[in-house]
């Protein structure tokens, strides 16, 4: 059945015109339906897996004058499960253009997510004092609505 469905398809595919090069106006009369979504699971330094790291770090950097200083989070992990980031163009309903809409997620499971020990120190390879806290979130977030972007 699928070997009739091709070969009936491939006379269609063979005889249909090239792509080309929109200009302008023809671009700006394309639609989509939905825009682009983005669905994410995204793990950081899995505790689970063999010969995990036990001193991590993320260091990030700045000048308090003529000293560089240093906000050093020790052995950052966790789990972050995001659904449906959406990246739409829209047109504005005054006419004044489109513009670019990035809905936020609906729905974000956080676990485990964190870290040890957070310090502001000189050197970014020094013993993390934790002088700060940690951080430790486990839950779900929703949301709803968007962030419009456009040019002026």
């Amino acid at each position: 059945m699928r070997r009739l469905a091709a070969m009936l398809l491939c006379p269609a595919l063979l005889h249909a015109a090239p792509p080309r090069m929109l200009d302008d106006a023809e671009l700006s009369r394309v639609e989509a339906r939905d825009g682009i979504g983005f669905a994410a699971h995204i793990v950081v330094n899995d505790p689970n897996l063999a010969g995990a790291l036990s001193d991590s770090r993320l260091s990030l950097g700045f000048h308090d004058g003529s000293t560089p200083r240093y906000i050093v989070l020790r052995n950052v992990r966790g789990t972050i499960d995001m659904f449906a980031l959406g990246i739409d163009v829209k047109s504005r309903p005054d006419g004044g253009g489109d513009y670019l809409a990035i809905t936020l997620p609906a729905h974000l499971r956080y676990a485990n997510f964190g870290f040890e020990s957070m310090s502001v120190q000189n050197d970014p390879h020094g013993a993390v004092s934790g002088n700060l806290g940690s951080v430790n979130i486990n839950g779900n977030l929703q949301m709803q609505g968007e962030l419009r972007v456009w040019a002026h």
